[in-house]
């Protein structure tokens, strides 16, 4: 191999690594001035991740009245609806623009609504799923401390 093909291949490694880095890595994003992380994001895209953030909202309140009311088959029914089924509305070109960190709180929050459903149905006990809540709302509390979303500015 020449001297030519190998820088070559050499540049194309390094910008195939930024991208990913960039896309899968860090996002769309800046630092703000309270230190979150500021995601930069389509009046649109903004709009469906505020969506989501008040479906978890909702859920949690259904939750709390449900497991209060000795009901947990409609507090698994409310956890279901924003469990990891609930992601497939996302598209990728949005995904790309998330930092790492982002998705991985997002994910994990889906992923322990349906547990919590899944608990609620199968052990049939209130305080466990209020624990489960408890839990899972400690990722709410950390995505708020630590992201903000802004619409790009054109």
């Amino acid at each position: 191999m020449n001297k030519l093909s190998l820088s070559i291949i050499i540049i194309l490694l390094a910008i195939i690594a930024f991208g990913g880095y960039k896309f899968i890595i860090q996002g769309s994003t800046t630092t703000s001035v309270d230190g979150r992380t500021t995601i930069h994001l389509t009046d649109s895209e903004r709009h469906l991740i505020l969506e989501e953030m008040r479906g978890f909202l909702a859920a949690t309140q259904q939750i709390i009245t449900h497991v209060a009311a000795d009901d947990l088959e409609n507090a698994a029914i409310a956890a279901k609806k924003v469990g990891r089924a609930a992601q497939e509305e996302v598209p990728g070109s949005l995904m790309g623009k998330l930092p790492l960190a982002f998705k991985k709180l997002g994910f994990d929050t889906h992923t322990k609504f349906d547990q919590l459903a899944l608990d609620a149905e199968s052990l049939e006990d209130g305080n466990y799923t209020l624990e489960q809540l408890s839990q899972l709302m400690q990722n709410c509390v950390a995505c708020h401390s630590a992201y903000r979303l802004e619409v790009e500015k054109k």
